[in-house]
């Protein structure tokens, strides 16, 4: 295995590890403060994730600050471990600048639509097995 190639799965490795741990300790936290009338500590990482992953974005694209294997740790890695919410904000995002706003209205509705009703299909799987 190549250097490059061991980096590469580090930095992924690590950042899902960092993000899926702040996920965890994040909802958890928010949940004892707020209780769990509302889910409040999905909606924080999610709203969180999208923040992070719009400055990760600008600080690689628009500053060039980050590399290819920093954007690998912090926006496919931590991003991706936090939520995948923010990702989908980011390809969204993506279409927009494109100027193609009918894909990334799709984008954005369908996979909310299409989520959830794969989430319910996939519960009634799950209660016949």
């Amino acid at each position: 295995m190549s250097r490059t190639t061991i980096l590469t799965w580090s930095s992924l490795a690590a950042g899902s590890l960092a993000g899926g741990f702040a996920r965890y300790l994040t909802a958890v936290a928010v949940h004892r403060s707020l209780g769990t009338a509302f889910p409040y500590g999905t909606f924080l990482v999610n709203m969180a994730g999208c923040f992070l992953i719009g400055v990760f974005d600008c600080l690689a694209l628009e500053r060039f600050m980050l590399g290819p294997t920093a954007r690998l740790l912090l926006m496919t890695g931590f991003c991706g471990a936090f939520t995948t919410f923010s990702t989908l904000i980011l390809d969204t995002s993506y279409l927009m600048k494109g100027g193609d706003f009918g894909r990334a209205l799709l984008n954005a509705v369908g996979s909310l639509v299409a989520g959830l009703i794969l989430f319910r299909l996939g519960t009634l799987a799950g209660r016949l097995i």
